[in-house]
């Protein structure tokens, strides 16, 4: 899969082409469906299948401040979409200028003069140009002008029969934050992942006899609320069950907020300096102190005993 950063990276020989653009954070199930049905449309017409995103969030640059947790970092959701069959990724930097592009303009800019659409295949809320003054209707308008078709794909919706909430970034976001994350993986279709450089910490983890790998996680990174999980760590190209800790440490007057992850059952491991993954499975409990360090033993041998069983239940994650 080819990536590019800004349109001068498109090659000049470029094509014709179907393209899906958006925030695609995460590459949730919603993110899936629309960008598997521009794929299909790709291969139906004989050509390669783009998707346009940005960065930073648009959200940053045009209210400062703002910039919404991540789901995932570009990396990262390149892998998700290679896996879904995306031929290319441009990621457009999102600047003040940029941001002053009418919709007609971005289409031209974009849509017509580089990437030559031949499609675009966008969901029902999509927005874009000045102020996002852009609606799918202008986008197919302006298809009629520039020659290039436009199909809208409903989203998921989360839930039983008779209600539920479409599947988005910001329900994920959610339920991440509330420490759902069950209800994220059912949202993304896989469990939510935090990356980060595995760094020195406190070192008690060591001393107490399950030392922890203390990530420095990436910039505005969602992060499952505080709390013990069972999960994974993948490193040095092996995916390792583990106990994950998020929080302060109150046992030990922490004020640090910190994601720690056990590796369960491996003895040794060095991963300082290492970038991981640590993918997050289930929510075994709350943070909480104890009135002896045995006490908190006891405690984190059950909870390594639950994140083993579950893990072992649930079995290796995709990716």
């Amino acid at each position: 899969m080819q990536r590019w950063r800004g349109l001068e990276d498109i090659p000049d020989d470029w094509g014709r082409s179907v393209v899906t653009i958006g925030s695609y954070d995460g590459v949730h199930r919603g993110h899936q469906l629309i960008i598997g049905r521009a794929v299909a449309r790709a291969r139906e017409l004989g050509c390669p299948a783009v998707v346009v995103t940005f960065d930073p969030h648009p959200s940053e640059v045009v209210r400062p401040g703002s910039h919404p947790p991540l789901l995932a970092p570009h990396h990262r959701r390149a892998e998700l979409m290679a896996d879904l069959g995306v031929d290319a990724v441009l990621i457009l930097p999102f600047t003040p200028e940029f941001s002053q592009l009418s919709p007609a303009d971005f289409v031209v800019k974009v849509l017509v003069d580089k990437l030559h659409a031949r499609a675009a295949v966008e969901g029902p809320n999509f927005r874009f140009g000045h102020r996002a003054a852009g609606t799918v209707d202008l986008l197919r308008e302006l298809g009629r002008t520039y020659d290039y078709e436009v199909e809208v794909v409903d989203l998921y919706v989360r839930g039983t029969a008779g209600g539920g909430e479409p599947f988005s970034s910001t329900l994920a976001r959610r339920l991440v934050a509330q420490g759902d994350v069950t209800g994220a993986m059912e949202v993304l279709g896989r469990p939510h992942r935090v990356e980060g450089v595995v760094v020195r910490g406190a070192q008690r983890g060591r001393e107490l006899g399950y030392p922890t790998a203390n990530l420095e996680t990436l910039p505005h990174t969602a992060v499952p609320a505080d709390g013990v999980y069972a999960g994974w760590l993948t490193a040095l190209g092996e995916t390792m069950p583990a106990a994950i800790s998020v929080g302060t440490n109150p046992q030990f007057e922490g004020t640090e907020r910190t994601v720690e992850a056990y590796v369960i059952d491996r003895v040794g491991l060095d991963l300082y300096g290492l970038h991981v993954a640590v993918d997050f499975l289930a929510y075994l409990r709350g943070q909480e102190t104890f009135d002896s360090i045995e006490g908190l033993l006891e405690r984190i041998a059950s909870d390594v005993k639950r994140a083993r069983e579950l893990v072992e239940e649930h079995g290796t994650p995709k990716r």
